[in-house]
């Protein structure tokens, strides 16, 4: 057989071209998650094999542009960026050649960024992802919950230290965040929303009491680096680190609370070494870099004065992990541990600052997960802790505190805008003890005037508060027209939130797919509801899921008569 010299060269043309084809797109971009925190915001694309890349910047606006080789898109562009005060969108542009893609970042301002590689991890949450990290450029990563300012939060308290009247500060570490989710439970639901909703409470209980304040390490939904959070809890002078958790096994039966504290030397459960691993995989899903090691000790530091440190540290984390078990044991919340529990972990490795770890229940079991996200059971954990932390204080108060001179006589200088209430409630006190004190014929307070505030009661009592910050999973039923953005605008939640819920690697959806969606309960769709004949309040509560009462709240029911075609709300809760 005589093969045309045409013909054969035609055929080694297209097999080339189909051999550079296959080559030329080894790797695929599948999807981009945008994560804005205080002090940067951070874009993870995840990718079907390990990048290989380039980038450099623009000015005239200002943009970053990263050249992805030998990939292909596998998701929607652009994407416009809300909530970021330095990227606005993200686009793809013309490359340099056709085995490249083009990704163009638009920022509002000149900024520092950093690229880097992460590989897959170990537990397959993720694969192959290139971070970039866009700085906001000044912006502080000590969100203090307070209402005055840092500025002048840090000036009273330094003052109030020398009068012995200064706060005692607590530092609240909501567990993971951004695009590490932490456990995930039996039906989808992500550790870091639970705790963050329990964090947000005893923030809110501490905030409360006088003499007590406390900081949260995050106040959304985005990563913070382990070793960061320490930092955040030093920066604001606190007393005390209190890390919420909750906990998880390959298996669904174990059950219960716990509390972990430092030991240097070994885990001494099985569930503590399963705790560490996740720490450790933690780090990885967040991009932090190296873990901390198992003796990570500062060599400009006196071996001997940071020994002395640890081991106070040790002794008065104990303390409060003690006291925190029996408050949750009082409340009717199952434990899993009735002691402490020994674990090396980064973010108890703060030698200046008495740390604990609380895993607050088992996402891992049913039963527990659903507990963990209704709000009487967060409730009932902000309060036992909040408790806890308040009987530890009080038991030890540091030195220069409101709470070491309870008791005694304080003197207080009258501020601009300050009135007897105001000063009243942040002792403790009352106006009447504190008229009767300094004699006071009425209210009227001058700027200057020294008042001798009474001592307080011999102990403090944790009032109620509520912060109904609970969350709650959803299911949408995907209908015609709609596509992943609208989806998220309804439900005020990121494309990649709902995507990483339902294990999705495309944007692409299905008429008439169901899409679980963990939403906030006050950010849920008003629902409405249109009587029907032969309907009545209780048929229809039913099929919602929610009580009577809350129906006859919800629409301001005089009585439990229904007329036919009447509109009703139906409550979330």
């Amino acid at each position: 057989m005589i093969i045309h010299p045409l013909r054969a060269f035609t055929f080694c043309i297209a097999l080339a071209l189909s051999l550079f084809s296959v080559s030329s797109w080894a790797n695929a971009l599948e999807s981009l998650r945008v994560w804005p925190s205080p002090d940067e915001t951070r874009v993870v694309i995840d990718l079907k094999s390990e990048a290989e890349y380039s980038y450099f910047t623009l000015s005239g606006p200002t943009r970053l542009v990263v050249d992805l080789k030998d990939t292909q898109l596998k998701t929607k562009l652009p994407l416009d960026v809300k909530g970021s005060p330095v990227l606005r969108k993200i686009r793809k542009s013309s490359p340099p050649n056709s085995g490249t893609y083009r990704l163009v970042f638009e920022l509002s301002k000149k900024t520092p960024v950093q690229l880097f590689k992460l590989a897959p991890t170990p537990g397959g949450q993720y694969g192959h992802r290139l971070v970039v990290d866009i700085s906001h450029g000044g912006s502080k990563a000590t969100p203090a919950v307070t209402p005055s300012s840092p500025s002048k939060t840090q000036v009273s308290r330094d003052a109030s230290q020398l009068l012995g009247t200064g706060d005692i500060v607590v530092a609240l570490d909501a567990g993971h965040g951004g695009e590490d989710p932490g456990s995930i439970g039996p039906t989808r639901k992500y550790e870091k929303h639970a705790t963050l909703a329990i964090s947000k409470k005893v923030a809110d209980q501490i905030n409360a009491i006088p003499g007590m304040k406390a900081v949260l390490t995050r106040r959304g939904d985005y990563f913070v680096n382990l070793n960061k959070r320490s930092e955040i809890a030093r920066k604001n002078k606190a007393h005390l680190l209190v890390s919420i958790h909750a906990d998880a096994f390959h298996s669904p039966k174990p059950r219960g609370g716990s509390v972990f504290v430092l030991n240097t030397r070994r885990a001494n459960t099985e569930i503590a070494r399963w705790v560490e691993n996740h720490e450790e995989q933690s780090q990885l899903l967040g991009g932090a870099g190296e873990v901390l090691a198992k003796n990570n000790n500062d060599k400009n530091v006196s071996q001997t004065l940071l020994d002395l440190q640890f081991s106070h540290s040790q002794k008065e984390g104990y303390k409060v992990a003690t006291k925190i078990l029996r408050e949750m044991g009082s409340a009717g919340v199952h434990l899993h541990k009735k002691e402490p529990v020994n674990a090396s972990l980064a973010v108890l490795k703060s030698p200046d600052i008495p740390s604990v770890l609380v895993e607050t229940g088992f996402i891992s079991n049913p039963t527990e997960e659903r507990l963990l996200f209704q709000r009487s059971h967060q409730d009932k954990l902000a309060r036992a802790l909040s408790k806890a932390i308040v009987k530890y204080f009080e038991e030890n108060p540091p030195e220069g505190t409101l709470f070491a001179n309870r008791g005694k006589s304080i003197k207080h200088k009258v501020a601009r805008g300050e009135s007897l209430s105001v000063i009243a409630k942040k002792y403790g006190s009352s106006t009447k003890a504190i008229m009767s004190a300094n004699k006071l014929k009425s209210t009227s307070l001058a700027v200057g005037q020294v008042l001798t505030i009474p001592g307080a009661q011999a102990s403090v009592s944790v009032p109620k508060v509520s912060n109904p910050v609970e969350t709650k999973v959803v299911t949408h039923v995907v209908q015609r027209g709609e596509y992943l953005g609208k989806i998220a605008t309804k439900y005020k939640v990121s494309v990649a939130d709902i995507k990483r819920e339902n294990n999705m690697r495309s944007d692409t959806l299905k008429l008439g797919q169901k899409l679980k969606i963990t939403v906030s309960l006050k950010d849920q769709p008003l629902r409405k509801h249109k009587v029907q004949r032969g309907e009545f309040l209780g048929k229809i509560a039913n099929k919602y899921g929610v009580s009577v009462n809350s129906l006859r709240r919800a629409n301001n029911l005089k009585s439990d008569q229904l007329a036919v075609g009447q509109t009703l709300i139906i409550p979330h809760n």
